[in-house]
C-alpha cells in the first residue's frame, strides 16, 4: 500500500487508475481499494483528489498563475471538476481560497498546518 501511496504522491498530476495502483502494490484491484481504505481511511480516488487540492492550495498561495492553469498543471481535467472538487474538499472556491489565504509573519510550517484540508 505504501508503495502505491507514494507513487500517488510523486505522480499526483499524472492520470492514475486503480489496476494500475494495485499492480504497484503487486495486489488484485479489489483487495487493493479495501486495503488502502482500511490502512489510509480513504479510496485511492479521494487520495489523489486530496494530494491534487493540496498542490493546488499551494500553487494558489505561492504563485500567480490562473486558476485554470493551476487546474490541469494538478492533473485535473476540467475547471468545474477542479472547483467542485476544491470547494468539497476545502470548503471555498479556489478565488476564494486564494483571495483569504495570505498569510504574513506566521511560521509556514503554521501556515500549512492550518490550511491543511481534512480528509
Amino acid at each position: 500500500m505504501l508503495r502505491a501511496r507514494d507513487a500517488m504522491d510523486r505522480a499526483y498530476a499524472q492520470p492514475m487508475d486503480v489496476p494500475s495502483l494495485a499492480r504497484i502494490a503487486h495486489v488484485s484491484e479489489a483487495h487493493f481499494t479495501r486495503t488502502f481504505r482500511a490502512t489510509f481511511g480513504e479510496t485511492p480516488h479521494r487520495y489523489l483528489q486530496r494530494r491534487r487540492v493540496e498542490r493546488a492550495m499551494s500553487l494558489l498561495r505561492d504563485t500567480d498563475l490562473s486558476v485554470t492553469d493551476i487546474c490541469y498543471r494538478v492533473g485535473f481535467g476540467s475547471p468545474g471538476t477542479f472547483s467542485r472538487t476544491f470547494r468539497d474538499i476545502v470548503g471555498r472556491s479556489p478565488r476564494t481560497y486564494r483571495r483569504e489565504a495570505v498569510v504574513t509573519g506566521v511560521p509556514t510550517c503554521f501556515a500549512m498546518a492550518w490550511m491543511r484540508p481534512s480528509a
